[in-house]
């Protein structure tokens, strides 16, 4: 006896970047009446068919909650590579050890030259610097909870060197990784002192 294919529907979320936005998300799915569905960074897959009418609600009450259900193929290769890079950078232990092009190309199944075209097209900055201005996110998440001194940092984030990670920071920024640490922790000192 053989079984019927499993149906796999996927929803392309954008700006879902966090576990707090997948949380809202499987709440709305939950109001929407779908049930049987997976859910990682910017998408969710579904095992049945959802009708329009499940589509228009679950669009329209995501925006509410600034998510937005993505349905251009354009918008959604987009968001996937935004989403990779999230992941790649924010939640992964370590960075991956290939060359991030050939990481993102690899985990999407494109070209990179292709998915570099149109991520540069529609949102002003190559990938490259998307991933630099992400990296410089979480070495800013790293200074912050002072576990790792910079050097460590350097290493986790595979930057050549220190000062290689410093210019970077500071090019970004406008300020040192150090003078950075400092105004955070003046400033969780005037807090502790209300």
């Amino acid at each position: 006896m053989q079984s019927s294919p499993e149906v796999k529907v996927k929803l392309y979320i954008k700006y879902m970047v966090s576990l707090r936005c997948k949380l809202l998300v499987e709440e709305e799915l939950r109001r929407s009446g779908i049930r049987n569905s997976l859910i990682d960074l910017g998408v969710v897959t579904l095992q049945e068919e959802i009708t329009p009418e499940q589509h228009e609600q679950l669009k329209t009450n995501l925006l509410k909650s600034g998510l937005e259900l993505l349905d251009d193929k354009k918008s959604i290769l987009i968001e996937r590579i935004k989403n990779v890079v999230i992941e790649m950078i924010h939640y992964s232990e370590e960075l991956p050890k290939v060359n991030y092009s050939d990481y993102i190309s690899e985990k999407l199944g494109y070209d990179y030259t292709y998915l570099s075209n149109i991520f540069s097209e529609e949102k002003g900055i190559t990938i490259q610097q998307y991933i630099i201005n992400n990296k410089i996110e979480r070495v800013k998440e790293l200074l912050l909870y002072d576990e790792l001194n910079l050097t460590e940092i350097s290493y986790r984030l595979h930057y050549s060197s220190v000062a290689h990670l410093s210019n970077q920071f500071k090019k970004i920024t406008g300020i040192s990784p150090s003078y950075f640490k400092k105004l955070k922790l003046k400033r969780r000192g005037n807090l502790e002192n209300l």
